[in-house]
C-alpha cells in the first residue's frame, strides 16, 4: 500500500487536486508512470542538441524543469507538460546561440506572456477566438509533430542502419507494439519502449566514444542589450504566437476536452497557464535553464500513454530533478546516454503524440467546449450539447481546415491563426449579406453566424398562410 502525507489546511482546490492525484496513483500507477514519459520524444532531442551547442546548462535545465513539473502537477492535478519552446530551440540550434542569447529569448517571451496574463488580455483573446480556429491550431500542431517525426527522425533511417539498434526495423517493431495498446490500453507502452531505448543507447557503438563535455556548473546568466536585441529579432518573435496559441489557449482547450471537470480537477484557465509559463522562465532562464512552456502536443502524448493526473508529471519531475543532481557531477555521461537513444523509438513516440493531438479535431461539431450545455455550477455532465444544422457543421469544419492548411503551408501558428480568423469572419459576413438580401426580397432567411442560426418565424408563418390561401 502506498502512503501519502496529509496536507495541512489546504485550499479546497489543492485538496481536490491532492485527492485526485492520490486516488489515480492508487488505481492506475503503471498508467501514470507510462504517461509521464509520453513527451520525451519532443524533450530529449531538443534538450540534448541545446546542451551540445552550449546554449543551455544541463544541470540547471533538469533541476528547474523538474521542479516546474512537480509544481505543475501539484497545482493543477492534470498531466500538463513542461516542454521546450520549440521556435527558440530551433533558432538557437541553427545559429548556435550562446547561453546568454538563449536566456534572453526566453525572458522576452516570458515577460510578454506575463503581461498579457496579468492584464487579462490573454483571457479576452481566448473568449473571442472561435473554437474551430483553436481546434485548427491543435490539429495543425499534431500534424506538424507527425511531419517532424517523419522528416527529422524516421526518414534518415535505413533498413539496417545507422546501426543494428537504430533502423526502420526497430521503428516498425515499436509501431506494431503501439498498435497492440489499442487492444490493451493499460499496457505501459512508454515505460517499456523508453527502457529499451536506454538499453540500446548503452549498447550503441558511440557509447564508448567521448561525448561532448558540457559545463557542470549552474551559471548566473547576464544577457547584454545586444543579446536581448538579437534574441528578440530572431527567436522571440517567432516563439510568442506559438506560446500564446499552442501553449496557452490550445492547451487549455485540449485539457477541457480530454479531462473535463468533473471527474477531473477544474481545467486551468488561460490566465493561470500563461502566468505559470511566465514565472517558470523568469526564474529558470537567469540560471541557464532551457526556455519552456506548456504544449498541447505534450499533453496529448502523456494522455495517450496513460496519464490522467498531476501525479504523472510529479514522477517525471522527480526523475528530472534526480538526473539534474547527477548531471551536476557527471554531465557528459548523462548527455551521452540521452543522445544515444535510437531515433526509431523517439520517432514513434513523437508520431503517436502527434496523432493523439490531431484527433481532437473530430469533436469540432460534436462536443467542442462552445457546444456544451453547462450546469448551474458551470460543470458539464458529458451529455448535453447544442444541436447544429448541416450548414453550421460545414462552416465550422471549413474554418478548422483553413487554419490547419495555412499553418502547415507556412509552418507558422500565427499565419494559421490569422487565416482561420479571416475565414470565420468571412462566413459571418456572408451570412449577414444573405440576411440583407432576404430582407430586401421579403423571403425567409437564416439569422446567425458560424455558432448558430435561428429561422425568422414571422416570415415563415407569412409564407405558410400565403400557401394555404
Amino acid at each position: 500500500m502506498i502512503s501519502f502525507p496529509k496536507l495541512a489546511n489546504p485550499s479546497p482546490h489543492l485538496r481536490q487536486v491532492y485527492h485526485h492525484n492520490v486516488r489515480t496513483v492508487r488505481t492506475s500507477l503503471l498508467s501514470e508512470l507510462s504517461g509521464s514519459l509520453g513527451d520525451l520524444g519532443t524533450l530529449l532531442p531538443l534538450m540534448t542538441a541545446l546542451v551540445i551547442t552550449g546554449s543551455i546548462s544541463l544541470p540547471a535545465t533538469l533541476l528547474f524543469t523538474g521542479a516546474a513539473n512537480m509544481l505543475t502537477g501539484t497545482a493543477f492535478g492534470i498531466p500538463l507538460p513542461v516542454q521546450p519552446m520549440k521556435a527558440i530551440a530551433a533558432v538557437a540550434i541553427a545559429q548556435k546561440f550562446t547561453i546568454e542569447e538563449n536566456a534572453a529569448a526566453g525572458l522576452v517571451v516570458a515577460t510578454l506572456v506575463g503581461i498579457l496574463s496579468v492584464t487579462g488580455l490573454i483571457n479576452w483573446a481566448n473568449r473571442v477566438t472561435p473554437v474551430p480556429v483553436v481546434k485548427g491550431i491543435q490539429v495543425g500542431a499534431g500534424l506538424s509533430l507527425c511531419l517532424s517525426a517523419g522528416s527529422s527522425l524516421l526518414a534518415p533511417l535505413g533498413w539496417t542502419g545507422p546501426w543494428w539498434g537504430d533502423n526502420l526495423l526497430w521503428a516498425i517493431a515499436a509501431a506494431l507494439f503501439l498498435l497492440l495498446t489499442l487492444a490493451y490500453p493499460k499496457l505501459p507502452y512508454a515505460i517499456i519502449v523508453f527502457t529499451i531505448g536506454i538499453i540500446l543507447s548503452l549498447l550503441s557503438p558511440t557509447s564508448n566514444s567521448q561525448p561532448p563535455t558540457p559545463s557542470h556548473s549552474i551559471p548566473i546568466v547576464h544577457p547584454s542589450a545586444h543579446d536581448f536585441w538579437k534574441a528578440t529579432t530572431t527567436a522571440s518573435l517567432g516563439q510568442l504566437p506559438l506560446t500564446l496559441l499552442n501553449s496557452v489557449i490550445a492547451v487549455s482547450a485540449l485539457a477541457s476536452d480530454l479531462l473535463p471537470s468533473p471527474p477531473y480537477p477544474p481545467t486551468p484557465s488561460v490566465t493561470q497557464i500563461g502566468t505559470s509559463v511566465s514565472l517558470f522562465n523568469l526564474i529558470g532562464c537567469w540560471f541557464g535553464a532551457m526556455p519552456v512552456c506548456h504544449g498541447s502536443g505534450g499533453l496529448a502524448g502523456q494522455f495517450r500513454f496513460g496519464a490522467r493526473s498531476g501525479a504523472s508529471i510529479i514522477f517525471l519531475g522527480a526523475l528530472k530533478f534526480s538526473l539534474g543532481l547527477a548531471a551536476f557531477f557527471h554531465p557528459s555521461a548523462i548527455v551521452g546516454v540521452l543522445a544515444g537513444i535510437p531515433k526509431s523509438i523517439l520517432g514513434i513516440l513523437v508520431l503517436a503524440a502527434g496523432i493523439e493531438l490531431a484527433k481532437v479535431g473530430e469533436s469540432v461539431n460534436t462536443d467542442a467546449r462552445d457546444l456544451r450545455v453547462l450546469n448551474v455550477d458551470r460543470s458539464w455532465d458529458g451529455k448535453r450539447v447544442k444541436t447544429l444544422d448541416e450548414q453550421e457543421k460545414k462552416d465550422r469544419w471549413a474554418v478548422m481546415l483553413v487554419t490547419v492548411a495555412a499553418l502547415l503551408a507556412f509552418k507558422n501558428d500565427a499565419v494559421g491563426f490569422v487565416a482561420g480568423l479571416c475565414w470565420s469572419g468571412g462566413i459571418v459576413a456572408a451570412r449577414r449579406v444573405e440576411v440583407w438580401r432576404a430582407e430586401r426580397q421579403g423571403r425567409p432567411f437564416w439569422r446567425g453566424s458560424v455558432n448558430g442560426r435561428e429561422e425568422v418565424s414571422a416570415l415563415l408563418e407569412h409564407e405558410e398562410s400565403d400557401t394555404i390561401a
